[in-house]
């Protein structure tokens, strides 16, 4: 997949396409049904599937005061993106510059004189240009001025019902809400990760940079992987989880290398501060099972929550701590041992028969 960051970076000569708007915070189902299909109604046309998004995410920068957390980096949100077939995405830069662009600019520029649309794949809720002053309407109106086709994608839930229903439907059956960022968030603030992943379609992932901790851990005989100040995705809810940690790139930043007996080891993951020890600071931290031989020191890594086992705790001593953490190790090890094969961040996602991107 191309991977551009201005329209300078396109090819003269790139096109035609079809392209589709988002954030894409997650790329959870509804997001690769959508991409999915697209890809596929763009080979059938001789065209290439672009999407276009943005960093940061717009309301980081209209109110930043209160912009929910993303629940994937821009690393992330780039390499699960190119699982789903994509030809291109085009991630540009937003700032108030950026968003002073009247919608007719922001189409001519962007779609048709860079990326040479020849159809723009939006959900029925879509806006854009200055004060998102443009909609659907606007959209299908610039087509016919422009030359291409409007495609209306429609939201559907996870049942794949066509109407996903009122917003008391949904609260009634939350099988009827319709795939969303904002279902992950709530998810995730309750720590269930488990639930998460059956809308994202994959484990939820946190990536970081490992650095050196307090070294209580290794003190106690479970080592564990301090994520630095660089973390991006969400961080759930405190507590223990069952998870993966998969190493992406050296301390030297080589990438490392596929088929690596190293690159995937399962973990028991720790949120929170520590308050056996009074700490103070929120921490995200992985002990390898069974692993006290691994220098992870300034490697970037991804976790991969599976599972939450319990809320965090706070201790009467250090003997009740421990007996805890090798009931938790051995709690990780069942929960994986059940997960057939490895995380599922290498892999396509399961796409559903339609839906439509949401923020």
């Amino acid at each position: 997949m191309l991977r551009w960051n201005d329209l300078a970076d396109v090819p003269s000569d790139f096109g035609p396409s079809v392209v589709t708007l988002g954030n894409f915070d997650g790329v959870h189902r509804g997001h690769v049904s959508v991409l999915t299909r697209m890809c596929a109604d763009a080979r059938l046309a001789g065209a290439r599937a672009v999407a276009v998004t943005f960093s940061p995410h717009p309301l980081q920068v209209h109110r930043p005061e209160t912009a929910p957390p993303l629940l994937t980096g821009d690393e992330d949100r780039l390499e699960l993106l190119g699982l789903t077939g994509l030809d291109a995405v085009l991630m540009l830069e937003y700032t108030l510059d950026f968003a002073r662009q009247s919608p007719e600019e922001f189409v001519r520029r962007y779609l048709v004189d860079g990326l040479r649309a020849r159809t723009v794949v939006v959900g029925r809720d879509v806006r854009f240009g200055w004060g998102n002053s443009g909609d659907l309407g606007t959209m299908v109106e610039l087509g016919r001025e422009h030359g291409f086709d409007v495609e209306v994608i429609e939201d559907v839930a996870p049942a794949a019902t066509a109407d996903p229903g009122s917003a008391e439907d949904q609260a009634a059956d939350p099988l009827r809400r319709r795939w969303s960022s904002t279902w992950v968030r709530e998810l995730l603030d309750a720590g269930d990760v488990v639930q998460a992943a059956r809308v994202l379609g994959r484990p939820h992932r946190v990536r970081g940079t490992v650095v050196h901790g307090d070294a209580r851990g290794r003190e106690l005989g479970f080592p564990t992987a301090n994520l630095g100040a660089d973390l991006t995705g969400m961080v759930p809810a405190d507590g223990v989880y069952a998870g993966w940690l998969r190493r992406t790139r050296e301390a030297d930043g080589t990438p490392v290398q596929v088929g690596d007996p190293d690159s995937v080891l399962p973990a028991a993951v720790s949120i929170g501060t520590n308050p056996t020890f009074d700490g103070q600071e929120r921490r995200v931290e992985a002990y390898v099972l069974d692993r006290t031989d691994l220098d992870l020191y300034d490697q970037q890594v991804v976790l991969e929550l599976v599972e939450r086992l319990r809320p965090t705790l706070r201790f009467d001593s250090v003997d009740e701590l421990l007996v805890r953490m090798h009931e938790d190790v051995e709690r990780v090890r069942e929960v994986l041992d059940g997960v057939a094969g490895e995380p599922s961040a290498e892999a396509p996602h399961q796409a559903d028969a339609g839906g439509a991107p949401a923020a």
